[in-house]
Parts: structure tokens; sequence; C-alpha cells
């Protein structure tokens, strides 16, 4: 896929790049980052730059990537863990 320029505008500024990504993948990550900068309503916007603000968002979602990915690895080692008492169960019964 060939890089396109992608636009936005956030804090009465337009911010730019380029991006490979699907439409829709672009779409949805700056969707992600203007919930996560109006979730944070208890900081004005005009007390703090535009620039911390962006910085303060994905600081956040990436928080939460970390967490998602922690919890992520916790299930699969539960899975692991329950399809090998399964395996063993079922061995046992056919012995």
């Amino acid at each position: 896929m060939q890089d396109r320029l992608v636009r936005f505008h956030l804090f009465g500024q337009e911010y730019t790049f380029y991006s490979d990504a699907p439409e829709d993948e672009v779409e949805s990550a700056i969707t992600l980052l203007r919930h996560e900068l109006e979730a944070n309503e208890k900081v004005s916007r005009s007390s703090v730059p535009s620039s911390k603000m962006l910085v303060l968002g994905c600081l956040r979602m990436a928080a939460k990537y970390a967490q998602l990915n922690r919890e992520y690895k916790e299930f699969r080692q539960a899975q692991q863990r329950s399809v090998a008492q399964l395996i063993d169960k079922v061995s046992l019964e056919l012995d």
C-alpha cells in the first residue's frame, strides 16, 4: 500500500502525516485520540498547550494498551492451562 497524506483538525489546529494504513484504521485512531482528549475535561484546554494535551492523550492510550496487552497475555496463559488440563483428562480417559 502506498503512503497517503492524512489531515485532521484538533484544538483548532491542522495536523498532517503520511500513512499507508487503511483509511478505517486511521479514522479509528484519530477518533480514539479525540475521545481520550475529550475524556479529560478536568484539564482546561486554554491553560495547557495543545502539544502537551496530545502527548498526555497518547500516554493515556499507551497505558491502556499496556494494560490490555498484559490482560491478554494472562488470558492466553489461562487458556493454555485449561487446554493442557483438558488434554490430560482426555488422555487419562482413553488409557
